[in-house]
């Protein structure tokens, strides 16, 4: 499962599947840590268009991307969240560790 991404000058964009389970954050959290390590991503942009759902597993995820991101001084947002998963990002807290626009 190939997730799609888009870099440009040391930002990296992540688009997020429609359904951010189990099975798929194991896929996107080994694909975007290899993106991660291959190019210099000072900005990480999480981009939920087309997301309609998202679990632990996605939650689990954009942690682990966000600290991998910010521990080399990078910077990390969520972008185009619908009323479902922007509730996911302020009950689970989120919210607090990354820009949500």
């Amino acid at each position: 499962m190939e997730h799609k991404y888009k870099k440009d000058y040391g930002c990296l964009i992540l688009r997020m599947p429609a359904e951010l389970d189990h099975h798929a954050a194991e896929f996107l959290k080994e694909e975007a840590d290899g993106l991660i390590m291959k190019y210099p991503v000072r900005s990480l942009v999480f981009d939920f268009s087309d997301t309609r759902f998202m679990d632990s597993s996605g939650i689990g995820v954009v942690i682990g991307r966000c600290k991998n991101v910010r521990f080399s001084g990078g910077y990390v947002k969520a972008v185009h969240l619908n009323q479902q998963i922007r509730r996911i990002f302020q009950l689970s807290g989120l919210r607090k560790i990354m820009e949500v626009e």
